[in-house]
């Protein structure tokens, strides 16, 4: 497993440097070493055309053990099933394989199916206004937590029925905190006691929030996302209560967590390319072709995992069985091979077949509701305040898999 001369923080999570501008690396290592053995114990595949054959092969790559993935991070005595954080992520469908993902996405589909997510679209459009009326007049706000994240909080409490009253601030704060928390389980790295026992205790207070919802849904069915999973079938046999806490909870953490950090680096980006903020701003029907063109160039999912099951040979490399591989879907975005100037941000774009939301079987369950969210956010951002104004010297960023922004202060003209 020759490993090619690449600097040995290149994925390490932790690196600083990695956080602040990981797409030099990316491009190095798709460039000198397309194929290559991390010093963490796993294969790094960063071509497009590599990246694809990963994520859409199902004989060959799926998610396999769990405990022995986990263990890979923290050591063989790591008794991974005794916290509940991980024993909430080993049942997540998106780390299942078949024939157990294939039931579990069967009934969330049959839930979250493309007429509900479509009927949304006027109350996320309410909800987006809302949100900005709210700051209007004040001339600032902080993108990240005043707007971004509230979003798309706000729209999946909207889908699964939990009342405007019921949430409010301190609610809203609350379960995104939870969620940030307790998503900390998802990072390429092995947590520090104290973070891994707060990520076991926000997914707690998580699993018993959902839990009740749908023991209320039960007992008083509505006309939403929670009674819709409630009802689910597939062959007589329904979703259990404790699937449905887990897939709520993960519905609910990936709009939060990826749906806010597309919006947060849509907009540094466009900032960072002020030109491309003024087409928008000219034209907001480009608000789709930026929301793809924003995945593909920043996304806020860089990668994904997936276990060999077979001895399989990627890019001329022989992976054998039980090998991790990280499929760095975010170098396959700017691969050259695909995408003609791939450094270059172009909300016009008309190359398609970003990565950014997985691929095959795993494809991602809710990308046609974060699509939607982000064109209307977007649209929105640049028809009610087109003279928005954004520091873009110094962003603080958050996680390497799922990347993001701890904060984006904006400022906006106030009317004379």
């Amino acid at each position: 497993m020759a490993t090619a001369a690449v600097p040995s923080f290149a994925l390490d999570p932790s690196d600083c440097r990695l956080l602040a501008e990981p797409h030099p690396v990316f491009n190095h290592l798709r460039e000198a070493d397309p194929v290559h053995w991390s010093d963490h114990g796993y294969w790094v595949v960063s071509r497009y055309e590599d990246v694809r054959a990963v994520v859409m092969d199902r004989v060959n790559f799926g998610q396999g053990d769990f405990v022995r993935n986990i263990q890979l991070l923290y050591g063989p005595d790591f008794d991974v099933l005794s916290h509940s954080s991980y024993q909430w992520l080993s049942e997540v469908f998106v780390f299942q394989d078949p024939p157990r993902h294939t039931r579990l996405r069967g009934l969330v589909t049959q839930a979250l199916t493309a007429r509900r997510v479509q009927a949304m679209r006027p109350r996320i459009q309410e909800i987006t206004d809302a949100l900005i009326d709210r700051h209007l007049a004040r001339g600032e706000m902080e993108l990240i937590h005043d707007f971004a994240y509230r979003l798309p909080t706000l729209v999946m409490c909207d889908m699964l029925g939990i009342s405007e009253e019921e949430a409010d601030d301190a609610l809203l704060a609350k379960l995104n905190q939870a969620i940030a928390d307790s998503f900390l389980v998802l990072e390429m790295r092995a947590l520090p006691p104290g973070e891994l026992a707060l990520a076991n205790r926000q997914i707690d207070y998580l699993e018993e929030f959902f839990g009740g919802i749908f023991e209320r849904r039960r007992r008083h069915p509505q006309d939403d996302l929670a009674t819709a999973l409630l009802h689910a079938r597939e062959g007589g046999e329904g979703l259990s209560e404790r699937e449905m806490t887990t897939v709520a909870i993960g519905l609910f953490g990936a709009g939060f967590e990826t749906t806010a950090h597309m919006i947060g680096n849509g907009v540094l980006t466009l900032h960072r390319h002020p030109g491309e903020w003024q087409r928008l701003v000219a034209d907001p029907g480009l608000a789709a072709s930026a929301t793809e063109e924003i995945l593909r160039f920043e996304s806020s999912l860089t990668a994904t995992y997936r276990t060999a099951f077979n001895d399989v040979t990627i890019g001329g490399r022989t992976i054998k069985a039980g090998e991790r591989v990280l499929a760095l879907t975010a170098a396959a975005n700017r691969d050259p091979g695909v995408y003609s100037n791939p450094d270059r941000f172009d909300i016009g774009r008309r190359e398609a077949g970003q990565l950014s939301f997985g691929g095959g079987i795993h494809f991602c369950v809710g990308a046609q509701l974060a699509r939607l969210e982000g064109e209307i956010a977007l649209a929105t951002l640049a028809r009610r305040l087109p003279g928005m104004r954004v520091d873009t010297a110094a962003p603080a960023w958050r996680g390497l898999l799922f990347r993001g922004l701890e904060r984006l202060p904006v400022r906006w003209p106030l009317p004379a």
